[in-house]
């Protein structure tokens, strides 16, 4: 059960203790922190921090070696493969520094894949008036049938990120999702970030190494060395003694 006491409605990712070792190589070590709905939260720190290992754990990609995370009050770390990604595929969605668009697929159809996964069987006319819906919100209402060949770099990461949405997921992370843009594509990239976080609520999760990024955030989380080092745990989760003190910093675990 999660801690008692601590309001599940203001908690939509719990994180104790989280671990994860290759070999002798510990990629991240015993994190702890707990993401608020509705918030832009950044995870920044360097490459090779353990950002990237530490989101993979909570998409459900990757086991941890010990810990234990919580989505909506569910705990995730114990549940089969097939379990973890049924909960990926309706809570979660997630934006890649790659894109990952299937080429020779037109952005609509990139778009609408991955309600091919889900439970919802919606028929192709469904699925397509959704796709148009998240193009449109994405404003790429008028390159619906451009393959990704025919787009720009910054065209191509809102198909993504339009792709990211077709399930309305609870939350959705961002991985690097700036890396392969030019600086002015990239602040209209996470200008959108932030006006559908605005618009709809959704909780976004930015991992970066880009302290220009994380300025887009309204919580940072640093990671060094696959530690928490600042920003663990925000005032709500911090102990009575703790909060409304000036620099106060949370550590890996609690």
């Amino acid at each position: 059960e999660p801690p008692a006491g601590k309001d599940q409605g203001e908690i939509v990712i719990e994180v104790r203790n989280l671990t994860k070792r290759y070999g002798d190589v510990l990629a991240v070590d015993s994190m702890t922190f707990t993401v608020q709905p509705g918030i832009v939260t950044g995870f920044l720190g360097p490459n090779g921090a353990g950002k990237s290992t530490t989101m993979r754990m909570i998409l459900g990609l990757d086991r941890p070696t010990s810990g234990e995370y919580w989505l909506d009050g569910q705990e995730m770390s114990k549940l089969s493969a097939d379990r973890r990604a049924l909960v990926r595929n309706q809570k979660l969605g997630f934006v890649f520094q790659s894109f990952n668009l299937l080429p020779r697929t037109s952005a609509l159809e990139n778009v609408a894949m991955p309600l091919s996964y889900t439970a919802e069987h919606l028929s192709e006319r469904e699925a397509r008036s959704r796709a148009e819906v998240m193009l449109r919100l994405v404003g790429l209402g008028d390159r619906m049938d451009h393959e990704p060949s025919q787009l720009s770099g910054g065209q191509q990461q809102r198909v993504a990120i339009a792709r990211a949405l077709i399930n309305r997921p609870s939350v959705l992370f961002a991985d690097e999702p700036t890396g392969n843009l030019d600086s002015r594509t990239s602040e209209e990239v996470l200008t959108m970030f932030r006006e559908l976080n605005e618009g709809s609520g959704i909780t976004i999760i930015l991992v970066t190494h880009d302290p220009n990024v994380a300025l887009h955030a309204e919580r940072v989380i640093r990671i060094h060395d696959g530690v928490i080092v600042d920003g663990g745990l925000p005032p709500i989760a911090q102990p009575p003694e703790m909060r409304d003190r000036p620099g106060t910093e949370a550590k890996g675990a609690s």
